[in-house]
Protein backbone atom coordinates (compact mmCIF):
# COMPACT_ATOMS: atom_id res chain seq x y z
CA UNK A 1 0.00 0.00 0.00
CA UNK A 2 2.66 2.51 0.49
CA UNK A 3 3.71 2.38 -3.18
CA UNK A 4 0.32 3.15 -4.39
CA UNK A 5 0.36 6.14 -1.92
CA UNK A 6 3.61 7.57 -3.23
CA UNK A 7 2.23 7.14 -6.64
CA UNK A 8 -0.76 8.92 -5.70
CA UNK A 9 1.81 11.78 -3.65
CA UNK A 10 3.29 11.96 -7.04
CA UNK A 11 0.62 12.86 -8.92
CA UNK A 12 -1.04 15.39 -6.49
CA UNK A 13 2.59 17.34 -6.06
CA UNK A 14 2.43 17.76 -9.69
CA UNK A 15 -0.86 19.10 -10.40
CA UNK A 16 -0.63 21.61 -7.04
CA UNK A 17 2.81 22.84 -9.10
CA UNK A 18 0.74 23.43 -12.33
CA UNK A 19 -2.42 23.88 -10.64
CA UNK A 20 -2.86 27.79 -11.81
CA UNK A 21 -2.38 27.47 -15.40
CA UNK A 22 -5.37 27.77 -17.37
CA UNK A 23 -7.56 25.03 -18.69
CA UNK A 24 -4.59 22.84 -17.77
CA UNK A 25 -6.78 19.65 -15.50
CA UNK A 26 -9.35 17.65 -17.31
CA UNK A 27 -10.34 13.78 -16.69
CA UNK A 28 -11.42 11.40 -19.07
CA UNK A 29 -12.38 7.74 -18.90
CA UNK A 30 -11.84 4.63 -21.49
CA UNK A 31 -13.88 1.49 -21.69
CA UNK A 32 -12.38 -1.02 -24.14
CA UNK A 33 -11.56 -4.83 -24.91
CA UNK A 34 -8.71 -6.50 -23.23
CA UNK A 35 -6.53 -9.10 -25.33
CA UNK A 36 -4.55 -11.10 -23.13
CA UNK A 37 -0.91 -12.55 -24.52
CA UNK A 38 -1.28 -16.16 -25.79
CA UNK A 39 -4.51 -16.17 -25.99
CA UNK A 40 -8.17 -14.94 -24.42
CA UNK A 41 -10.47 -11.91 -24.30
CA UNK A 42 -11.55 -9.28 -21.81
CA UNK A 43 -12.63 -6.24 -21.13
CA UNK A 44 -11.18 -2.98 -19.18
CA UNK A 45 -12.19 0.68 -17.76
CA UNK A 46 -9.43 3.10 -17.13
CA UNK A 47 -10.17 6.39 -15.60
CA UNK A 48 -7.41 8.68 -15.62
CA UNK A 49 -6.85 12.51 -14.59
CA UNK A 50 -4.44 14.65 -16.56
CA UNK A 51 -2.62 18.09 -16.34
CA UNK A 52 -0.91 19.65 -19.21
CA UNK A 53 2.75 20.69 -18.25
CA UNK A 54 3.48 22.03 -22.12
CA UNK A 55 1.88 22.73 -24.89
CA UNK A 56 1.80 19.27 -26.07
CA UNK A 57 2.97 17.28 -22.69
CA UNK A 58 0.54 15.66 -20.29
CA UNK A 59 0.87 13.80 -17.21
CA UNK A 60 -1.37 11.83 -15.34
CA UNK A 61 -2.46 9.03 -13.29
CA UNK A 62 -4.18 6.11 -14.55
CA UNK A 63 -6.52 3.84 -12.71
CA UNK A 64 -7.20 0.62 -14.27
CA UNK A 65 -9.36 -2.32 -13.63
CA UNK A 66 -9.30 -5.10 -16.50
CA UNK A 67 -11.47 -8.78 -16.44
CA UNK A 68 -9.77 -11.74 -18.87
CA UNK A 69 -10.52 -14.63 -19.60
CA UNK A 70 -7.29 -16.56 -20.33
CA UNK A 71 -5.34 -19.56 -20.94
CA UNK A 72 -2.77 -20.75 -18.05
CA UNK A 73 -0.24 -22.76 -18.24
CA UNK A 74 0.12 -26.30 -15.71
CA UNK A 75 3.07 -28.10 -15.37
CA UNK A 76 1.78 -31.57 -14.36
CA UNK A 77 -1.73 -31.19 -15.51
CA UNK A 78 -3.28 -32.05 -18.45
CA UNK A 79 -4.66 -29.47 -21.02
CA UNK A 80 -8.48 -29.67 -21.05
CA UNK A 81 -9.20 -26.72 -18.79
CA UNK A 82 -10.10 -22.63 -18.59
CA UNK A 83 -8.19 -20.52 -16.43
CA UNK A 84 -10.40 -17.14 -15.31
CA UNK A 85 -8.83 -14.16 -14.05
CA UNK A 86 -11.52 -12.15 -12.63
CA UNK A 87 -10.20 -9.10 -12.25
CA UNK A 88 -6.64 -6.99 -12.59
CA UNK A 89 -6.61 -3.77 -10.94
CA UNK A 90 -3.39 -1.07 -11.20
CA UNK A 91 -2.37 2.49 -10.68
CA UNK A 92 0.08 3.78 -12.60
CA UNK A 93 2.24 7.30 -13.46
CA UNK A 94 1.76 8.22 -17.58
CA UNK A 95 2.94 10.87 -19.81
CA UNK A 96 1.34 11.77 -22.97
CA UNK A 97 3.08 13.33 -25.83
CA UNK A 98 0.26 15.49 -28.41
CA UNK A 99 1.25 16.24 -32.05
CA UNK A 100 -0.89 19.25 -32.19
CA UNK A 101 -0.17 22.81 -32.54
CA UNK A 102 -3.13 23.97 -31.02
CA UNK A 103 -4.91 25.13 -34.49
CA UNK A 104 -6.47 21.84 -34.99
CA UNK A 105 -9.34 19.59 -32.78
CA UNK A 106 -7.63 16.57 -33.59
CA UNK A 107 -4.18 15.62 -31.82
CA UNK A 108 -2.45 12.43 -32.23
CA UNK A 109 -0.34 11.04 -29.52
CA UNK A 110 1.86 8.50 -27.80
CA UNK A 111 2.41 8.09 -24.60
CA UNK A 112 3.60 4.98 -21.63
CA UNK A 113 3.37 4.88 -17.83
CA UNK A 114 5.04 2.92 -15.04
CA UNK A 115 2.57 1.45 -12.45
CA UNK A 116 2.00 -0.89 -10.15
CA UNK A 117 -0.34 -3.96 -10.96
CA UNK A 118 -2.16 -6.10 -8.67
CA UNK A 119 -3.06 -9.66 -9.98
CA UNK A 120 -5.88 -11.45 -8.53
CA UNK A 121 -6.95 -14.85 -8.02
CA UNK A 122 -7.83 -17.84 -10.52
CA UNK A 123 -10.75 -19.75 -10.26
CA UNK A 124 -10.28 -23.32 -12.35
CA UNK A 125 -12.69 -25.22 -13.87
CA UNK A 126 -12.20 -28.63 -15.70
CA UNK A 127 -13.10 -32.48 -15.66
CA UNK A 128 -10.18 -33.65 -13.13
CA UNK A 129 -11.27 -34.36 -9.73
CA UNK A 130 -7.39 -33.62 -8.70
CA UNK A 131 -8.25 -30.03 -9.46
CA UNK A 132 -9.99 -29.43 -6.78
CA UNK A 133 -6.80 -28.41 -4.52
CA UNK A 134 -6.11 -25.90 -7.06
CA UNK A 135 -9.07 -23.53 -6.86
CA UNK A 136 -8.60 -19.94 -6.41
CA UNK A 137 -4.64 -19.98 -6.40
CA UNK A 138 -3.08 -16.81 -5.09
CA UNK A 139 -2.93 -13.37 -6.39
CA UNK A 140 0.52 -11.42 -6.71
CA UNK A 141 1.47 -7.95 -7.42
CA UNK A 142 4.39 -6.25 -9.69
CA UNK A 143 5.43 -2.88 -11.26
CA UNK A 144 5.46 -3.04 -15.28
CA UNK A 145 5.28 -0.28 -18.06
CA UNK A 146 2.94 0.23 -20.58
CA UNK A 147 2.86 1.88 -23.79
CA UNK A 148 0.57 3.55 -25.83
CA UNK A 149 -0.66 5.43 -29.11
CA UNK A 150 -3.91 6.73 -30.76
CA UNK A 151 -5.92 10.12 -31.79
CA UNK A 152 -8.36 12.51 -30.09
CA UNK A 153 -11.39 14.17 -31.58
CA UNK A 154 -12.76 16.12 -29.71
CA UNK A 155 -13.73 15.39 -26.33
CA UNK A 156 -13.25 11.25 -27.43
CA UNK A 157 -10.28 9.38 -27.80
CA UNK A 158 -9.09 6.20 -29.51
CA UNK A 159 -6.54 4.15 -27.89
CA UNK A 160 -4.14 1.22 -28.38
CA UNK A 161 -1.73 0.18 -25.48
CA UNK A 162 0.53 -2.65 -24.60
CA UNK A 163 0.87 -3.52 -20.47
CA UNK A 164 3.90 -5.36 -20.14
CA UNK A 165 2.58 -7.10 -16.86
CA UNK A 166 5.32 -10.03 -16.23
CA UNK A 167 4.22 -13.71 -16.12
CA UNK A 168 2.74 -14.65 -12.52
CA UNK A 169 3.39 -18.33 -10.57
CA UNK A 170 0.76 -20.35 -9.88
CA UNK A 171 1.08 -21.81 -6.23
CA UNK A 172 -1.17 -24.27 -4.58
CA UNK A 173 -2.08 -24.22 -0.89
CA UNK A 174 1.21 -25.87 0.14
CA UNK A 175 2.81 -23.19 -1.77
CA UNK A 176 4.22 -25.38 -4.45
CA UNK A 177 4.64 -23.97 -8.13
CA UNK A 178 2.20 -25.80 -9.92
CA UNK A 179 2.37 -23.37 -13.32
CA UNK A 180 2.08 -19.94 -14.52
CA UNK A 181 -0.20 -17.41 -16.10
CA UNK A 182 0.61 -14.50 -18.72
CA UNK A 183 -0.38 -11.54 -17.58
CA UNK A 184 0.53 -9.07 -20.56
CA UNK A 185 -2.23 -7.33 -22.57
CA UNK A 186 -3.37 -5.57 -25.03
CA UNK A 187 -6.30 -2.89 -24.72
CA UNK A 188 -8.11 -1.25 -27.58
CA UNK A 189 -10.13 1.74 -26.04
CA UNK A 190 -12.77 4.40 -26.85
CA UNK A 191 -12.33 7.55 -24.14
CA UNK A 192 -14.54 10.64 -23.46
CA UNK A 193 -13.32 13.44 -21.21
CA UNK A 194 -15.88 14.57 -18.67
CA UNK A 195 -14.25 17.58 -18.18
CA UNK A 196 -11.75 19.46 -20.46
CA UNK A 197 -9.65 17.98 -22.71
CA UNK A 198 -11.37 19.60 -26.28
CA UNK A 199 -7.85 20.78 -28.70
CA UNK A 200 -8.33 24.14 -30.29
CA UNK A 201 -6.79 27.84 -30.56
CA UNK A 202 -5.84 27.55 -26.72
CA UNK A 203 -4.51 23.97 -26.12
CA UNK A 204 -7.14 22.26 -24.36
CA UNK A 205 -10.70 23.85 -23.11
Amino acid sequence: MKKIFILVAFFASVQLAFAQRADSFRFQMDLGAAAPGGGGIGALVNLEPQILVKNNLALGMRFAAVGMVKDVTYYEIPDDYEGELSANFSFSATANYYFNKGNSRIAPYVGGGFGYYTISNLDIEGNNSDWEELQELRASFAWAPMVRAGVELGKFRLGLEYNFVPKSDLQNFDGDIVGEATNQYFGFTLGYFVWGGKWGRNAWH
